[in-house]
């Protein structure tokens, strides 16, 4: 069984037995999997802080073919988000990305873009310019949407509740490269209003209700 490298973004985790952790991860060349980390909570662990929510790693895994499981052996940090945590507002984004993409993301199958796609959304979050964090989020729900082929053309959407302007400029969004976040000005209203009717879609096709739109909608 030997072991595998790969680029990784760390999705969610979930405390196993005594020390250990169920944890879903999203590789740049096998998709999305979930794996045992073994004494991942244990303060001496191997592991340290490259297994927070969306921490970019190189992390080492061995899989076998019977197991839906693969064992996780360690990883290296090469991106934490943690200095994002200072603010609540980009602390409930994170969890909004991580949520989408853990729900969104079917298992064992490479997605280059959505990974491109992470990695833009959260560098331009780490720029920390005025209102990027509700242009991330939107960005990132058209983008994930799209990527995962079932968002309608915006331009031509017969939806009342989504002004000529927001329709506009979400067609030229769907437009845009994927890896260049596009310099505009955002308000909160602009992005609630994209926002709301993306959740509506691809909340017709996962398993359950998204819980962070709730959050990000208080703030």
């Amino acid at each position: 069984m030997p072991a595998r490298v790969s680029e990784t973004y760390v999705l969610r985790t979930y405390p196993f037995r005594e020390s250990d952790l169920i944890v879903s991860f999203f590789t740049r060349d096998q998709g999305k999997l979930r794996g045992v980390a073994r004494r991942a909570r244990k303060p001496k662990s191997s592991f340290g802080s490259g297994l927070e929510r969306l921490s970019l790693v190189d992390l080492s895994y061995s899989q076998r073919e019977t197991r839906e499981l693969v064992n996780l052996n360690s990883c290296d940090l090469l991106q934490s988000q943690f200095d994002l945590l200072d603010s609540f507002e980009a602390g409930v984004a994170l969890d909004y990305l991580a949520e989408v993409s853990d729900q969104m993301l079917p298992p064992h199958e490479p997605n280059e873009r959505f990974f491109r796609l992470l990695t833009a959304v959260l560098d331009y979050m780490h720029e920390r310019a005025p209102g990027c964090t509700w242009a991330a989020i939107t960005y990132f729900s058209l983008w994930a949407t799209r990527l995962s082929g079932f968002l309608p053309d915006l331009a031509h959407y017969p939806d009342r509740n989504l002004s000529d302007s927001s329709r506009e400029l979400a067609a030229a969004m769907l437009r845009a490269h994927i890896a260049d976040l596009p310099a505009r000005s955002w308000t909160k209203d602009t992005a609630l209003d994209l926002r709301r009717f993306l959740i509506r879609q691809m909340e017709d096709h996962v398993e359950r209700r998204f819980h962070t739109p709730p959050l990000l909608e208080a703030l």
